[in-house]
């Protein structure tokens, strides 16, 4: 029967099987050179060694002269250590000094999660108070209560304003069911300097850029969660992903674009048409719409009813032979 194979152990420690082998070899003077196959750590340790006699026996070293003898070799490798980290010291203490507003700078994260509404809501405020050139934003339809997104609003109309004053930009992404809407009328209205607005039928979720410096963007579905973003990297493509949504947006604010509708069919009618044909259901339209599922559904019975469709199916069928999905928007 082959023994159990040797567990790996630090090369300082004592295994079971060393110990036991280690008061056997001192109780009885020796142990066959075979017995110390099970524990090779004794001769690495130099706790066994052949004996004069016969080569075949490991006879033990004593206790107190190993114990020296380990005790001394990790005092010397201690003191090497010790000169190793003097030595690296003694090398980076002229460079600590070196571009110390560079370090500074390194120590900001350039990611940071916040937790909370309102360490969310300070951290906005903050990086806006120190703005002075440009505010992005992309605003998807809120799941909040009227209340909550009108009291967000005029906390956003006050400190949105502080930036205006200062000579700063706002162009703001919205959907389109938001356009209209009684609040972000309101915001509008009560901001005066450089701002546009321009709205899309599908946009992504929530995004800040102030200054193309730094972003915040949700890190969970419910708004207590959100991402501060300082990397050059990521705020650069954020901020170019922007640029691109706007160029393909629709104006609202302060000159609103008309969106005429092609035979009979609007604009918003045209983006439904566009999910339906890929199989998505009234729910998901409506949520990618930023619409409500009853105003998703009234959108698509008039569809139905311009194409003169009477089941789904045949509305796909319709759909794509009406070739309104080929024409430019």
């Amino acid at each position: 029967m082959t023994s159990a194979p040797h567990p790996e152990h630090d090369s300082e420690e004592l295994c079971p099987a060393g110990t036991e082998l280690y008061e056997r070899a001192l109780r009885e003077g020796h142990v066959t050179a075979e017995a110390a196959h099970a524990a090779p750590c004794l001769v690495d340790l130099g706790l066994l060694h052949p004996a004069v006699d016969d080569f075949h026996r490991l006879a033990p070293v004593a206790p107190a002269v190993a114990l020296h003898r380990l005790l001394r070799t990790s005092g010397e490798r201690i003191a090497r250590e010790r000169r190793r980290e003097e030595q690296l010291a003694k090398s980076f203490e002229p460079l600590m000094s070196v571009e110390g507003h560079r370090a500074e700078a390194d120590a900001t994260p350039t990611l940071r999660l916040l937790s909370g509404k309102e360490q969310i809501n300070k951290a906005i405020t903050e990086a806006l108070s120190d703005a002075s050139r440009e505010l992005l934003t992309i605003q998807p339809r809120s799941a909040l209560p009227r209340e909550r997104v009108a009291a967000a609003y005029a906390v956003a109309i006050r400190r949105d304003q502080t930036l205006l004053d200062r000579g700063g930009r706002i162009r703001t992404l919205y959907q389109h069911t938001l356009r209209h809407s009684p609040t972000t009328a309101a915001y509008h209205e009560q901001l005066k300097g450089d701002i546009e607005a321009r709205a899309l039928d599908e946009i992504t979720d929530r995004l800040i850029i102030v200054d193309r410096d730094l972003a915040f963007i949700p890190a969970d579905g419910n708004g207590g969660l959100a991402l501060e973003i300082r990397h050059p990297a990521i705020v650069g493509y954020l901020a170019t992903t922007f640029d691109r949504l706007w160029r393909l947006a629709t104006p609202v604010f302060p000159q609103a674009a008309p969106q005429p509708s092609c035979d009979g069919i609007t604009p918003r009618q045209r983006a439904i048409a566009a999910l339906l044909v890929e199989g998505h259901t009234d729910a998901v339209i409506a949520d990618r719409l930023g619409m409500n599922i009853r105003t998703a559904r009234v959108h698509i019975a008039k569809l139905a009813a311009t194409l003169g469709s009477q089941s789904r199916a045949q509305l796909g069928y319709l759909i794509g032979r009406s070739g309104i999905l080929d024409r430019e928007r």
